[in-house]
């Protein structure tokens, strides 16, 4: 019970960070001092700064606020396209799915990064990134929510339901998806922290959000460089945030599967 609290506890203080990111950030995430690149921590740079004289706690906080903010937005739309096309017949939807799952999803980013100008606006990239990542992971929920479906659709109530000459809308409005709204629950709660890891892995290989738009993601970049690392260990601050926020969400699931 108590990890669970801290859990909970983290992760709202974590959201407020995210939303708040302009008042609780002393600086711009783009602002450089160039007169001090790769400054060690202290009463100016909590965190310090990196190569080009940013501060590091400001990039911090404001990549927070992408990465924990974007992340459920992407869930959110693959949760609603697989809404939307898990009405699709069974044996079209079941072929559209095992495509979607089988493609290489690494190479399409690989792709879209490789056709943008090298003047994309960050904000074209943030969206492009989550927005496939969002359009990319529908077809697992789909299958489920396809499942769900079917099982309805064969049950009692259901034929009864039919038989009593309900409207169909009302159907599905009444009926379907009470029971589908719970699915839809877990499947968005599974999602979103599998989005915050896919930007994170993204950002490494150089494919997620651009520069100099912050997020966890290429912020973990400097991690490539063990010598900053070892002269400036803040580095690390966006992977224990990311660790943290994983077990937070791990300690979350855990209980609702206990209840």
């Amino acid at each position: 019970m108590i990890f669970r609290r801290m859990a909970l506890i983290f992760l709202v203080l974590l959201a407020l960070t995210a939303v708040s990111a302009p008042v609780i950030a002393p600086y711009h995430y783009s602002a450089q001092f160039r007169e001090e690149p790769n400054a060690p921590p202290g009463k100016k740079f909590v965190l310090g700064t990196d190569d080009l004289g940013r501060d590091r706690f400001s990039r911090l906080v404001y990549g927070t606020a992408v990465s924990v903010l974007l992340a459920p937005a992407a869930a959110a739309l693959s949760v609603l396209l697989a809404l939307i096309l898990a009405g699709i017949p069974g044996r079209i939807l079941s072929g559209l799915t095992t495509i979607c799952l089988a493609l290489p999803w690494l190479f399409l980013f690989i792709i879209l990064r490789a056709e943008l100008p090298l003047n994309t606006e960050p904000a074209v990239s943030l969206v492009l990134t989550f927005a496939l990542m969002g359009v990319a992971g529908w077809a697992g929920p789909a299958r489920v929510f396809s499942a769900a479906i079917r099982g309805m659709t064969e049950s009692g109530w259901m034929l009864q339901a039919r038989a009593a000459g309900v409207p169909p809308w009302r159907i599905a409005r009444v009926h379907v998806w009470p029971h589908l709204r719970s699915v839809a629950a877990a499947q968005f709660r599974a999602l979103a922290p599998a989005y915050v890891m896919a930007e994170a892995s993204l950002g490494l290989l150089g494919l997620g959000v651009a520069e100099p738009l912050p997020s966890w993601g290429n912020l973990l970049r400097d991690l490539q460089h063990p010598d900053m690392v070892r002269a400036n260990p803040a580095i690390l601050s966006p992977l224990i945030l990311l660790i943290l926020a994983m077990l937070a969400l791990e300690a979350l699931a855990v209980r609702e599967q206990r209840t």
